[in-house]
């Protein structure tokens, strides 16, 4: 498959929102209930943009095919070295590539910005991506059994973890990442 990788732009989130509606509306991968509107995708991207957080849009034959960013893992000081991403693609784009490029080059920008440790959250019946995480070096850390209901049944979280190198957190400042 050919593809680029390239940086959001605000004229992408259109196209973000029917991979995240489709997601919401169809699969388990989302734990969310209602769609989107398009005002939340353009103000999530734009803060993460603003914060410092890349989006990594990929493309297929000039349309969009998907998306990669991170962000804070969770709110408190003691976390800023460790981060949560989230990469979703459309289901003609799978399995051709452009995930893992997308999350060698999010890998790389977490490194670059010194970042210690990259966290994945999906459902455990969420197969291929726990494989897809594993190839990329990622380890399964926890389970939380029944922490989610959608679609008329309880789901089970799995986080799971991949530690991007070993850094001085004395040498860093992330007392004021967003």
């Amino acid at each position: 498959m050919n593809f680029q990788i390239r940086s959001y732009r605000e004229s992408d989130a259109p196209a973000i929102l029917e991979i995240i509606n489709d997601s919401i509306l169809n699969t388990f991968h989302n734990y969310d209930y209602d769609p989107k509107p398009l005002e939340d995708v353009q103000s999530q991207f734009s803060e993460k943009l603003a914060a410092g957080f890349p989006v990594l849009i990929g493309e297929v034959a000039g349309e969009l095919a998907g998306y990669a960013t991170f962000g804070k893992f969770r709110a408190k000081p003691g976390y800023n070295t460790t981060i949560e991403h989230s990469i979703y693609l459309t289901a003609k784009a799978q399995n051709q590539g452009l995930g893992s490029e997308l999350m060698r080059r999010l890998i790389a920008i977490a490194k670059e910005q010194g970042y210690h440790v990259m966290i994945a959250g999906m459902d455990s019946e969420n197969l291929g991506s726990y494989r897809f995480h594993e190839r990329l070096g990622f380890k399964e850390v926890a389970r939380f059994p029944e922490v989610a209901f959608k679609f008329g049944k309880w789901l089970n979280l799995v986080f799971m973890q991949l530690t991007l190198e070993t850094i001085d957190p004395q040498s860093q400042d992330f007392s004021t990442q967003a």
